[in-house]
């Protein structure tokens, strides 16, 4: 019953904030969206008092094709249900004092997208998990499409069709897999039990690797991603980048490694070269920009390349590495997105060269923008550190020269964030930047959340590591041939 309360409050939000009004949108869907934090920390608790591997419902729906409503959540899944719950409250809170039309609209669909994220992390069905997987496309590609920049048209359409593409070719891998599997049917538990040959197995491969690997996005399936970032509007923009590109890594590890094994160790070897060429391209490309949301948008690419090449060099060193990480990208892309549209809404630039010294008249919006930098650049004993640490030995452990390649992130993104932050922060005030104020109540709360959360995951990342160990020993097991 827990499970139903989590996955169908989001859903009842955005009917309540769609009935709301405009006036009263915004506090409806943080009030709801608290109360789904509180529905979270309870599942928690239920978790780990169980003692079961994974808490489930399930309920036939469909009997033929056979297609249930089944739910599950093991670590895997509770670790990124609680990412998603997490930074939704603060995506949300992030919007309060901005002028925003059509607001009971805009929250509706956070709260519905929401909704949706929770589902794919929640399904143990394909078919199901294939509905929430479309499902949470509709919501972002409306936010975008409405409230993006003077180019959202274009750049909106380029990234729908990208990721209904990718989503096309998954949907047919998965009705594959219903007929190889004697069950007939989408369960999870049956997919998993699967003796597919080898043969068949490769070319399946594909169908998933090309779904997940443009939603992630793997280079060089990332083409729709800076101008995406750059035309949604900040909420679209966190929503993407802190949990639905989550959505193509926890997808690799719940759906891909343990059900094809053999065509994962087939094309393993080209998957995390593709990974890690995307590092160092990314991050050259990342040094080269002058615009802010495009600089960070790289970066993004820079550092879902490095969990993807954790999570295809198949050890358990990758596989935490690569959960750690996504907690961490997840809260620090969210806090990088929220700086840069203060910085936008104050100044209306986006290009770093019109900026410098808000350091000098805005003290405290320097300090926490700078412990958000240096979580995202892995300083040691902020949350980035322990991912990377981690993701890095993984690589190694699979290839030292693949990981020497690997480990440029760490220094090239030192070099384009932390030249960013010079350039924004440090130095003269300039004519943009003569009048920026400090931070509003709202902008205080939502970057110290996030300042606090990059501190403690960073200090003490167990209890991240122990909830998510044994879903992957079951994954890594099931990936491994024997």
């Amino acid at each position: 019953m827990m499970l139903l309360q989590l996955l169908f409050l989001p859903l009842l939000a955005s009917l309540l904030v769609l009935l709301s009004g405009n006036k009263w949108a915004a506090r409806v869907a943080l009030g709801l969206s608290l109360i789904e934090v509180v529905l979270t920390w309870l599942t928690y608790q239920e978790f780990n008092q169980g003692g079961a591997a994974m808490l489930t419902f399930f309920q036939e729906w469909i009997s033929n094709p056979k297609i249930s409503f089944h739910l599950g959540l093991d670590g895997l899944g509770l670790t990124m249900v609680a990412l998603t719950n997490f930074l939704t409250p603060l995506i949300i809170l992030s919007a309060f004092n901005r002028n925003i039309e059509n607001s009971r609209g805009y929250f509706a669909l956070i709260t519905l997208m929401q909704f949706a994220l929770v589902g794919v992390f929640m399904a143990m069905d394909g078919m199901l998990y294939y509905i929430f997987w479309e499902l949470a496309l509709i919501p972002i590609y409306f936010i975008a499409l409405r409230w993006g920049g003077t180019n959202r048209v274009p750049v909106t359409l380029k990234f729908f069709i990208y990721t209904l593409a990718g989503s096309l070719l998954m949907l047919f891998g998965f009705i594959m897999l219903y007929w190889y599997n004697p069950n007939h049917s989408f369960d999870i538990r049956d997919f998993y039990s699967n003796a597919i040959c080898s043969c068949k197995q490769g070319w399946l491969f594909w169908l998933f690797f090309l779904a997940y690997a443009i939603k992630i996005p793997i280079v060089p399936f990332h083409t729709w991603q800076a101008d995406t970032y750059k035309e949604s509007p900040t909420q679209g923009t966190m929503l993407l980048s802190g949990i639905m590109l989550k959505m193509g890594t926890y997808s690799l590890l719940r759906w891909l490694l343990p059900i094809l094994p053999s065509g994962v160790n087939e094309w393993a070897p080209l998957a995390i070269t593709l990974c890690v060429i995307g590092i160092v391209y990314a991050s050259v490309i990342a040094i080269m920009q002058s615009d802010l949301k495009k600089l960070l948008a790289y970066s993004s690419v820079a550092h879902v390349g490095l969990i993807s090449a954790g999570i295809f060099a198949l050890n358990m060193q990758g596989l935490q590495g690569s959960v750690v990480q996504m907690v961490a990208h997840g809260i620090n892309v969210v806090g990088l997105f929220f700086c840069a549209d203060i910085i936008l809404n104050r100044t209306q630039q986006v290009n770093i060269d019109n900026l410098g010294g808000i350091r000098n008249v805005a003290p405290q919006f320097n300090t926490l923008f700078m412990v958000i930098v240096l979580g995202s650049v892995a300083l040691p004993l902020t949350n980035g550190f322990v991912g990377e640490f981690l993701l890095l030995f993984g690589v190694y452990e699979y290839n030292t020269w693949l990981s020497v390649f690997a480990g440029l992130t760490i220094i090239l993104g030192a070099v384009y964030m932390l030249r960013m932050f010079q350039r924004i922060m440090l130095g003269n005030v300039s004519d943009a930047t003569s009048a920026f104020q400090d931070l509003l109540w709202n902008e205080k709360l939502v970057l110290g959340v996030i300042v606090l959360a990059i501190i403690v995951t960073g200090i003490y990342p167990k209890p991240i590591l122990d909830l998510s160990k044994p879903a992957l020993e079951i994954i890594l097991n099931k990936a491994t041939i024997k």
